[in-house]
């Protein structure tokens, strides 16, 4: 192998499969390893082209006859709160997000069998066992985060039963931004808009970081499980002229 070789990453095309957000449509996906020294700094970089991150994974579409994935980001200091998104966060008041070093705890995992199972029985991390979601989490060089949303008094009274966990989020720290890589939450307490709530929390989080995105994945135009990032505006979009606001 020549350097150039050794310095450039590996990319790999997935064969086609049933596309979970638009029907009668197939997906194929381009992706690479993030491993080695590289690793970071390749996360980095994919991430502000359009690629997601899954374990040590990063990925992008590469659909025949289909661009209807499109990467989204908030510009933190620019957003505005909507009257609905003011609601949520009154909702949600009592919540705090405690960030702390990703790693796999069995609390985490029953609550993200508990979404799954609820949300998204026939997706595909229906058959993850404990054993994925340890890897999920805890299998990374990627400088990773994981939130977890506890009702306040876990913090106030030290001590004390901690109440159960509510919400979490697992999300890369860029160069640039917060990328959301993957966030669970109570089906119970769906009234109070915990996806929506925690974007809200990371653009506060962001802020205080002094980073100026948070990146949300992947927008699917006619998707109902996607219509909810169309909330937080401004917000940019990935096209083929760079990023454009939108």
């Amino acid at each position: 192998m020549t350097d150039q070789g050794r310095g450039f990453p590996q990319f790999y095309m997935t064969a086609p499969m049933k596309c979970p957000y638009l029907p009668d449509r197939q997906e194929r996906k381009l992706f690479t390893v993030l491993t080695g020294e590289n690793a970071v700094f390749l996360n980095n970089s994919l991430t502000k082209g359009g690629f997601r991150r899954s374990q040590n994974i990063a990925y992008q579409p590469a659909c025949e006859d289909c661009t209807a994935c499109v990467s989204v980001r908030i510009p933190v200091a620019e957003f505005k709160l909507s009257k609905s998104l003011r609601r949520i966060q009154r909702l949600n008041s009592d919540l705090i997000g405690k960030y702390q070093t990703s790693g796999p705890t069995s609390e985490q995992y029953a609550l993200f069998r508990d979404y799954i199972e609820t949300r998204h029985a026939d997706g595909g991390m229906a058959d993850m066992n404990v054993f994925d979601y340890m890897a999920m989490v805890g299998d990374t060089g990627i400088d990773t985060r994981i939130i977890e949303y506890r009702p306040r008094q876990t913090l106030e009274h030290s001590g004390a039963v901690k109440p159960p966990l509510i919400a979490a989020a697992l999300t890369d720290v860029l160069d640039d931004g917060l990328s959301m890589v993957y966030s669970f939450f109570a089906p119970d307490e769906e009234k109070r808009g915990l996806g929506t709530f925690m974007i809200l929390d990371h653009v506060e989080a962001a802020l205080r970081m002094g980073l100026p995105y948070v990146y949300l994945g992947y927008y699917v135009e006619g998707s109902n499980k996607m219509q909810y990032k169309a909330r937080f505006r401004p917000q940019e979009q990935l096209g083929p002229q760079g990023w454009c606001r939108i």
